[in-house]
C-alpha cells in the first residue's frame, strides 16, 4: 500500500473558533484568522488578514504601517501550533506550543495592511514533543519572509 493511500483526508476550512480551540492565543496575539487546508502530519495553509486596526500599526510606522517581523514569524509560529495540536489529536487539549529555537528567517517584502498573508507551514521533523518546521509567509503568491523552527509541546505551566 503506498504512503498517499494511508494519508489521513485534508481538513479545512477552519474558522477562527476553531483555530481558537486549538491555541491558546487570543486578541491582540492571535494572528491566525482562519485556516484553509489541513493535511494532517504533513502541512496547513493559513491566513491572517492584515488590517490598519491592528495595534502595532500606531507605532511600526506612524506614516508607513509595515507589520513588524517578529509578528509575521509569531502566525507562522501559530499556525505551526495549528498543525501540530490537529495532527497529533491535541485540539482542545490545553497542551501549548512553545518555541524552542529559530533559524534562517529571511523577510523579502514589506507586510502592510490590507493585505491577506497566507502562511504555508509544513513539518520538517515530527515527534511526540518536539517538531520542525519550515514556514513560508506569502503575499499574492510572492515571498513576504520565510524560516525554519522548532517547537515543543508541553503541559501549561501550573499555578
Amino acid at each position: 500500500m503506498s504512503e498517499d493511500a494511508t494519508q489521513k483526508p485534508a481538513i479545512g476550512p477552519l474558522d477562527v473558533r476553531r483555530v481558537m480551540a486549538a491555541l491558546p492565543h487570543r486578541y491582540p496575539l492571535l494572528l491566525v484568522d482562519r485556516v484553509e487546508e489541513i493535511i494532517p502530519d504533513r502541512s496547513i495553509r493559513a491566513i491572517k488578514a492584515v488590517t490598519i486596526n491592528e495595534q502595532f500599526f500606531q507605532g511600526h510606522f506612524p506614516g508607513r504601517p509595515i507589520m513588524p517581523g517578529v509578528l509575521v514569524v509569531e502566525a507562522l509560529a501559530q499556525a505551526a501550533g495549528v498543525l501540530a495540536v490537529e495532527s497529533l489529536g491535541l485540539s482542545g487539549s490545553g497542551k501549548l506550543v512553545y518555541f524552542m529555537s529559530i533559524d534562517g528567517v529571511k523577510f523579502r517584502k514589506p507586510v502592510e495592511p490590507g493585505i491577506l498573508l497566507t502562511l504555508q507551514v509544513e513539518f520538517i521533523q515530527k515527534r511526540a514533543r518536539v517538531c520542525k518546521f519550515a514556514g513560508k509567509a506569502l503575499i499574492d503568491g510572492e515571498l513576504a519572509a520565510e524560516c525554519e523552527f522548532t517547537a515543543m509541546i508541553a503541559d501549561p505551566p501550573q499555578d
